[in-house]
């Protein structure tokens, strides 16, 4: 297993990996040290897993130590990827020593494919991403299509009950295996919500509660986070509001410059605004909470479903705008915050709409706010 340095990219592979294993496949998960903790974590080290380290070269404008995304400014995130081409020599040495059957890489590694084949290991590409070039190196686009034309197969994080006309399509295109993973459920969520958190939520009603978050590494801008707030407050409904910065970056002088004029002292009695990481597994699962406003990452997006959660989706980036048309639109799970088709904007209003839908349905229709009785573990229909 060979993800990408985003923690994004690093989860499903994390989540493939534990299924693999547990069905007695070997699996060597391969990431930068940094992140070796946070695999730990949720790796199943059973003796069919093992962990293997491997060091990022220096690039200049890349601090050292840096081994995510989460922790680098957009830039930075681009000079990882030169990084990453100069591992080669590292990876090819590597692969020698381990001769496994088949490596899953992702996006970013375009050149895999093709130095695995020379040591006769067949490959497999965790696919979807696309973007322009920066700094002269290659685009996304030419690393997913080199990747894709030499790699012996395709992985991708979905089924066909979800993406069955897409999957079909990839296949008449590229003319080889499309393997389907299924959504790769993370597992139920384990410990303790910490008590100020289960006590904030405990004043409220079933699923009366908005989550709005969008991951480490999606940030908004000033004009965006101004009407989210103003939105949230529209609702006249509770809220938890986490909004995270790039690394170095004042995150209080932010917030003091970009969140509308009194916001916090006209909330406070039903609103939390964060920053920084939360236990968001457990807040989902919590009983109070009935809406999920999120930037549509896919992982999300599923921990979403699987906690019960009504889904209000604002896609600001890459493969987001694709996983909301498939959600919102494919599979009618959720609703997508309206914008203004020639530069993307939503305003206060737009927000307040999408989750007053979702939660309008929610008192209209008992059969699709099993919020009150599955989360106790009950089911009304």
């Amino acid at each position: 297993m060979f993800p990408y340095f985003a923690f994004g990219h690093i989860s499903p592979f994390v989540q493939l990996s534990n299924k693999l294993s547990l069905h007695g496949v070997r699996v060597s998960f391969l990431s930068a040290p940094g992140n070796i903790p946070r695999i730990k974590s949720s790796l199943l080290l059973t003796p069919n897993a093992q962990i293997i380290p491997i060091q990022l070269p220096p690039v200049e404008g890349l601090p050292p130590g840096l081994d995510s995304t989460s922790e680098m400014t957009p830039h930075m995130a681009e000079l990882l990827k030169k990084a990453l081409d100069l591992m080669q020599p590292q990876i090819k040495t590597l692969l020698s020593q381990l001769n496994p059957d088949f490596v899953f890489i992702d996006f970013a590694q375009y050149w895999l494919p093709k130095l695995a084949s020379e040591l006769g290991i067949k490959t497999a590409q965790d696919f979807w991403y696309l973007y322009k070039s920066f700094d002269g190196g290659p685009s996304a686009y030419h690393r997913v299509c080199q990747s894709i034309s030499g790699c012996t197969a395709l992985a991708i994080k979905t089924c066909n009950e979800m993406e069955g006309p897409y999957v079909d399509f990839m296949k008449s295109q590229h003319q080889k295996p499309v393997l389907l993973t299924g959504p790769l459920v993370p597992e139920p969520a384990s410990g303790v919500l910490e008590e100020k958190w289960a006590k904030w939520l405990g004043q409220f009603p079933l699923g009366s509660v908005i989550f709005c978050s969008f991951g480490s590494e999606t940030f908004l801008d000033d004009n965006q986070i101004e009407q989210l707030a103003l939105g949230l407050e529209l609702t006249g409904l509770p809220f938890i509001l986490v909004l995270n910065f790039p690394a170095g970056v004042d995150t209080q002088a932010e917030l003091n410059r970009a969140l509308p004029k009194g916001f916090l002292e006209r909330v406070k009695d039903r609103g939390i605004l964060h920053s920084g990481w939360v236990q968001q597994p457990l807040i989902l699962a919590n009983a109070s909470v009935g809406c999920y406003l999120c930037h549509s990452g896919f992982s999300s997006l599923i921990e979403g479903l699987m906690n019960d959660c009504q889904l209000v989706l604002l896609p600001l980036k890459g493969d987001q705008f694709l996983n909301s048309k498939v959600f919102a639109g494919d599979m009618k799970a959720g609703v997508e915050v309206n914008r203004r088709n020639e530069d993307g904007y939503f305003g206060k209003d737009d927000i307040n709409e999408a989750v007053r839908i979702v939660m309008m349905e929610i008192e209209k229709d008992p059969c699709k706010s099993i919020r009150s009785s599955h989360k106790n573990g009950e089911n009304f229909c």
